[in-house]
């Protein structure tokens, strides 16, 4: 699917921006385009926990979060991110990862990352983590440190999960996630999706999971746990009723 001039405006205008005058595929649009995504569509597992199959169809993705104004996870929101990259003329490559982050063991794929080509430079991209993660692309560069809003990340070389970004937490290098430059389908993210949707042992479908970036941390809904995270620092926290819950939801914009 490649998006009218009229959608990439009304995509735009979802994610608090307006249309460039010139399009010009760099690293500094890029960089406009994922900050103001991550800080505006919600990273958020509403349909899952309501038994609302998923769709990863282009098409309905768009009708989801352009047009109806809600969020979605990785597999939704890296996958339509990717559809308005491309319309506006970044050469981008879907890549299956490992999220590694908190894992005592080594899991399967189920993490969709964008690698994108600018007209400066390979890029990572990815508005799908609800935990903190890059609010800007960062460069796929090994060990280079980088600099995303006040936290920290790097990437290397693994000879068994190829690239393996890490993260600064807690004043070290922790695994955050990886993935391999194998070619990759949307077709391939099916099993994955369905997997995350009906699983037993899925960590999706329990409970709410709802995350939104600020310029200094996030707000997440954890279940009914509301909390505002400044850096590594909770400022708030709020625990809601069912009878409230609506209330938790529409902090995140969705009613």
């Amino acid at each position: 699917m490649k998006l009218s001039r009229e959608q990439i405006e009304k995509y735009l205008n979802r994610i608090g921006m307006t249309m460039p005058e010139t399009i010009v595929p760099d690293s500094r649009l890029l960089s406009e385009i994922q900050y103001a995504h991550c800080t505006t569509v919600p990273y958020e597992n509403l349909d899952i926990i309501r038994g609302i199959p998923i769709s990863l169809s282009p098409e309905d993705l768009y009708d989801k979060i352009v047009e109806n104004g809600r969020g979605g996870y990785c597999f939704e929101l890296n996958g339509l991110l990717g559809v308005l990259l491309e319309s506006l003329g970044y050469e981008v490559t879907d890549c299956f990862a490992r999220y590694l982050r908190g894992e005592s063991q080594i899991p399967m794929r189920r993490h969709r990352v964008l690698k994108v080509k600018a007209k400066d430079g390979v890029f990572t991209c990815d508005v799908g983590t609800g935990e903190a993660c890059p609010r800007t692309p960062l460069q796929l560069v090994e060990g280079l440190v980088q600099n995303s809003c006040s936290e920290q990340y790097r990437y290397g070389r693994d000879p068994v999960f190829g690239w393996l970004l890490m993260d600064h937490i807690h004043g070290e290098w922790k695994p955050f996630y990886s993935f391999e430059e194998f070619h990759v389908l949307p077709v391939d993210f099916t099993a994955a999706n369905f997997y995350c949707q009906y699983a037993a042992d899925s960590p999706f479908n329990k409970k709410e999971m709802f995350s939104l970036k600020t310029k200094d941390g996030r707000i997440t809904l954890d279940g009914n746990i509301f909390k505002r995270i400044r850096g590594e620092e909770v400022i708030q926290c709020i625990e809601y009723d069912k009878e409230h819950m609506a209330e938790a939801y529409a902090q995140f914009g969705i009613s």
